[in-house]
């Protein structure tokens, strides 16, 4: 099969690899589109240990089961993979599972290829009526609907449910749809890129700035860096919350004397769990998070170029979506 395999820093090639194989009672998935994730450019930046080359990355994929009696189902893929038994699982925990894997990290190869295994479990059927490139979305949109969920629970009843989303990538603007799927009707999206805020607002119908000023009950920090982090703790109101969703960097940037003096919460998010995925699918599935028609689609086969082109800041949309067939 073909695969964009990750072969060192801002290196990628398009070529061929060993057919994918799983483990018993694993399916092999066609893949028809794949997802270009912030965590994938950091490990094509060598900024994650965790994916060393060579590696298959991505992760938010959909495609149609390939083998067996399941043959020609429509599935959009949890690519996180835990062990079903311990307390983090048996809770309803799943994302913090201790022995949790996760496609596009070794041991399993990712999904920028043609084929790609996983379990029953990780499947969600995807209606006849619904692209899979929009199914390919489910993924992005369940960190944010993950985030979403946990900030929303933290605030108090009685707070003002007014949001600010720090960074207007696929995982910004997707917290911005599942807040807003969630009640939240006063949502800005800060994003420096002037390119982008045209496309958030012309394209998404968002509200954006790109610099906020002012006070918001709930911030959502879709990138983590240091400055984004400063930015949150400097913008949250007194008894707000702050949900941390970017992997940017490790540390700095947190105002911990206003965050305890202000009794402002902090939530760290990771992923999702799995019924966070299944809702976050069935809500693309119902239109509840908008027509999602803002990602770009290319070939596989220029997925080299698409990752230079996102590393040089000359992609107004949120996302790009690689498919391996065209």
């Amino acid at each position: 099969m073909k695969a964009l395999v990750y072969e060192g820093v801002e290196t990628l090639a398009f070529r061929d690899v060993p057919m994918a194989t799983g483990q018993e009672g694993e399916h092999l998935i066609r893949i028809h589109a794949s997802g270009i994730c912030g965590s994938d450019m950091h490990a094509y930046l060598g900024h994650d240990s965790r994916r060393p080359a060579p590696l298959i990355l991505g992760h938010e994929a959909a495609g149609v089961i390939e083998d067996g009696p399941q043959a020609g189902r429509r599935v959009t893929i949890n690519p996180l993979v835990t062990c079903s038994n311990c307390t983090a699982c048996t809770s309803g925990r799943e994302n913090l599972c201790a022995s949790r894997q996760i496609i596009s990290m070794p041991p399993r190869e990712g999904a920028f290829a043609q084929f790609v295994t996983m379990p029953e479990r990780n499947l969600v059927t995807v209606p006849e009526d619904t692209p899979l490139e929009k199914a390919a979305l489910a993924e992005p949109l369940a960190v944010s609907w993950h985030a979403a969920r946990l900030a929303l629970e933290a605030l108090h009843p009685e707070t003002e449910r007014r949001a600010l989303v720090i960074g207007g990538g696929a995982i910004g603007l997707a917290a911005a749809l599942a807040l807003r799927a969630m009640g939240v009707e006063d949502i800005t999206i800060q994003e420096p890129n002037e390119a982008r805020r045209a496309f958030l607002m012309d394209h998404c119908g968002q509200q954006t700035v790109a610099e906020f000023q002012g006070m918001v009950p709930l911030v959502v920090d879709a990138v983590g860096y240091a400055a984004t982090r400063a930015a949150a703790s400097a913008v949250a109101a007194p008894g707000g919350v702050i949900a941390h969703v970017g992997l940017g960097e490790d540390t700095g940037g947190l105002d911990i004397r206003r965050m305890t003096l202000q009794e402002i919460t902090f939530i760290g998010t990771y992923t999702y769990t799995a019924q966070d995925f299944r809702d976050t699918a069935q809500a693309i599935f119902d239109g509840r998070l908008g027509a999602l028609e803002w990602p770009e689609i290319r070939p596989l086969s220029e997925g080299a170029a698409a990752f230079r082109d996102l590393r040089s800041g000359a992609v107004a949309a949120p996302k790009i979506i690689l498919d391996p067939w065209a």
